[in-house]
């Protein structure tokens, strides 16, 4: 059996399951997901493609433009996994999903007329990893990680923070891949926003790169960050500290123990660390796949670490912050986003990225 063929058989266990007769998915997440890696979208940061999905029992439809079709069926190569293609002049509008929908019970991954909308528990179900994707993630993690490094190399102190994400963008397109999250702090910035856009502020001492690569849907999350000059006791207290939280965290990350019971232990390591409120200044991560979180990690999560699942988890103490992509194996955790060099903390046999000194 392919992938696409175990994956549809996924998703109709799923409908199945619900007593439902149709699946409509329009999110470029979702489409991704669905054709095992394929490109709805034009506008990376759009949420909905320009090619939407439909899933029943017995068919798969595949609904686009005159625009779109050839791209799709030639390099995408959806037709070869029969998608039965529905295709509409660019000025008309599409009338072939009510159609061919006509007396099935339809849910979507997003608002649709007359459709439940199921994108919640088809978060958790994309999380739910198959081998392919699981190898796909790893080769993605390398090259994430190797755009990081080949960024943060050239960082400079008088770059303005503009400058330092035109690099990181060029060289993880360089890569293949798109910088769907692109956020850069400097200094100051870096004490005071957990999501910090660039901006034309120009580096003194201390850069924080983040980035969000994505390629065949799946997506990886890592951050650096680099300091000129010596390190304050203060910043390498948060660092060490946060470093022993994510070491807990990664630990903690296990099969078939409950996100839930994962965040009781993140809410311990911060205490222990001598930083009992930090983790309630940002979300701490969670499971990975097509989106950069299907779902957060918060107090009292139901959901179930699996192996095969990935997670990005990103703690952080005011003015530090840790984070990368890590698969979840029946007996190991792989980080997927090292960078071979870095310099590294290691905390109860994990390994976690330090700041890199100039």
């Amino acid at each position: 059996m392919s992938e696409q063929q175990r994956k549809l058989e996924i998703i109709r266990n799923w409908m199945t399951g619900r007593k439902l007769g149709g699946l409509y998915l329009q999110s470029a997440g979702s489409f991704a997901w669905a054709t095992c890696g394929a490109s709805s979208y034009i506008n990376t940061a759009t949420t909905n493609g320009l090619a939407s999905l439909l899933i029943t029992q017995d068919h798969q439809y595949l609904f686009t433009s005159n625009i779109e079709a050839p791209r799709l069926e030639k390099e995408q190569n959806l037709m070869a996994q029969d998608w039965e293609f529905h295709v509409t002049p660019w000025h008309a509008s599409q009338t072939d999903l009510e159609q061919v929908s006509r007396g099935v019970k339809l849910v979507s991954d997003g608002p649709l007329s007359g459709a439940l909308d199921v994108s919640a528990d088809l978060a958790r179900l994309r999380a739910n990893l198959t081998p392919e994707e699981g190898k796909r993630f790893q080769e993605l993690g390398k090259v994430c990680a190797k755009a990081m490094q080949a960024a943060i190399q050239k960082v400079r102190p008088g770059q303005t923070e503009y400058q330092i994400a035109a690099s990181l963008a060029a060289e993880t397109e360089a890569q293949g891949m798109q910088a769907i999250v692109n956020l850069i702090a400097t200094d100051e910035r870096i004490f005071s926003f957990r999501h910090p856009l660039p901006t034309g502020k120009k580096l003194e001492k201390y850069a924080m790169l983040i980035l969000c690569g994505r390629k065949n849907g799946l997506i990886c999350s890592l951050t650096r960050l680099v300091h000129f000059g010596p390190l304050s006791e203060d910043l390498k207290r948060k660092m060490e500290a946060c470093a022993g939280v994510d070491a807990a965290i990664i630990n903690s990350t296990r099969p078939g123990r409950s996100v839930g019971e994962i965040f009781d232990i993140i809410i311990k390591a911060y205490s222990d660390a001598g930083y009992p409120d930090e983790w309630r200044k940002h979300h701490q991560g969670g499971a990975c796949g097509y989106e950069p979180r299907e779902y957060l990690a918060v107090p009292g999560s139901l959901e179930r670490v699996a192996v095969g699942q990935v997670y990005a988890w990103n703690p952080s103490i005011t003015g530090y912050k840790s984070e990368d992509t890590m698969l979840v194996g029946e007996t190991h955790k792989e980080v997927l986003t090292s960078i071979p060099g870095w310099p590294e903390t290691v905390i109860d046999g994990i390994a976690r990225p330090s700041i890199l000194v100039l």
